[in-house]
């Protein structure tokens, strides 16, 4: 095979990669936000969705009827929100996907942007890589020591 062939534009890896995919980056943002609110509220509304999420009420109304048509929320006009069964499944994953990147940036040391940097990861990563930094998240967890010789190492090197 053509080495050539096997690169892409980042938008071509995402071309490729929606055939795996159900939802868009936005839609599981919507979807990982009401399921955070769902461990503490057991629903959410609107307004509360486009307050937290920094979006019109018309763009997370527009949303919340797209992941109602898939089967992952539950809605009516003006009404309440809550997850359906496979918006919990997937709720659940797309929280935790995110927590384990945000753990992993900081473990690295990143403070500045951090949401901001795991928002962008996030959505552009394979299960595989994933489960990959969920496994080194806790190997550092339980190796202390070889954390702490990361951090020097870290230390040292950007003090060069």
């Amino acid at each position: 095979m053509d080495k050539n062939k096997e690169f892409h534009t980042v938008r071509g890896y995402q071309l490729l990669d929606q055939n795996n995919r159900l939802l868009t980056s936005a839609m599981e943002d919507y979807l990982e936000m009401i399921y955070r609110n769902f461990l503490t509220e057991k629903y959410m509304r609107i307004n509360m969705l486009s307050e937290m999420l920094n979006v019109k009420p018309s763009s997370a109304t527009k949303m919340v009827q797209k992941l109602t048509q898939l089967g992952f929320v539950k809605y009516e006009k003006y009404g309440i929100i809550f997850l359906t069964d496979q918006g919990r499944e997937l709720g659940e994953f797309l929280l935790n996907r995110h927590n384990i990147i945000e753990k992993f940036l900081e473990m690295i040391g990143i403070n500045d942007d951090l949401l901001v940097e795991t928002e962008l990861i996030e959505h552009n990563i394979s299960s595989n890589t994933l489960e990959n930094i969920k496994i080194l998240n806790e190997f550092f967890e339980r190796t202390p020591e070889i954390n702490k010789r990361f951090k020097e190492f870290k230390n040292s090197y950007l003090n060069k």
